[in-house]
């Protein structure tokens, strides 16, 4: 039985220290007599003291442990560990599998994507916004709803940050930044917690750094005259295209 999520699914949901903490209790083979129970699997995981731990096939942040935080119902780093066991299977994990980008950074390499390439990437992009939606929902889900922000906002900093820099992918941050804007303007999005308004400023900022790295790449900026958005975050990028044209 495969689980219904994916190693990037527990990684951009759970945050970094316990993704962490998790993936050292997998790699120190903690996680033992791992077995699918029905709906779900369940383990023994070492920790300062042995846990019976169980989680769903369906969602990893639903399961069971005896340590303290479970207790408390709260999600630990053995739930999260055995739904890593579920997903990989005992294998072992990549540096790229481990490799958690909190923020978008320019990645300094020059080149451009090929066109099945620049199609993926589209895809990839439009997946991860499918997380930034409106809030309709009563207060009760109110934390798991900004959750699902940040998770999209988590999985497109990966996106951002592998890019090569060059004007074809300024033209892509350009345009996904815009709608990001509309979103948060006029899509019903609650930023209560920042993440999507800090995502912003922040590829705003790597397309300065896109700027500085390829000059050509100015010419995306352009597409930014004369728009209305929620912060201002384009009027820096605006001020290098008055000053280059």
């Amino acid at each position: 039985m495969r689980p219904a999520y994916d190693l990037d699914k527990i990684k951009f949901g759970v945050g970094s220290p316990t993704f962490e903490r998790a993936v050292g209790l997998y790699e120190d083979k903690k996680v033992t007599e791992f077995k699918e129970d029905f709906g779900g699997y369940s383990a023994v995981v070492l920790g300062t003291h042995p846990y019976d731990v169980s989680v769903s096939a369906r969602h990893y942040d639903r399961g069971s442990c005896n340590c303290y935080l479970g207790q408390r119902d709260e999600l630990c780093k053995h739930v999260v560990a055995v739904a890593i066991y579920a997903v990989m299977g005992g294998k072992e994990l990549s540096d790229e599998d481990k490799e958690i980008i909190s923020s978008p950074v320019c990645s300094g390499k020059p080149g451009e994507l090929s066109k099945e390439e620049l199609s993926e990437t589209k895809k990839a992009i439009t997946s991860a916004m499918r997380y930034i939606k409106a809030y309709t929902g009563p207060s009760r889900i109110w934390f798991a709803y900004q959750n699902s922000l940040s998770e999209g906002c988590l999985r497109l900093s990966k996106l951002v940050s592998k890019l090569p820099v060059s004007r074809q992918t300024a033209r892509l941050l350009v345009d996904l930044l815009l709608r990001l804007d509309k979103k948060l303007c006029r899509g019903g999005v609650d930023d209560s917690d920042g993440a999507v308004g800090s995502f912003i400023y922040e590829t705003a900022e790597v397309l300065k750094e896109y700027a500085k790295f390829d000059p050509s790449c100015v010419k995306a900026f352009k597409k930014l005259r004369g728009q209305k958005t929620c912060f201002g975050w384009e009027e820096p990028l605006i001020k290098i295209f008055n000053e280059s044209w």
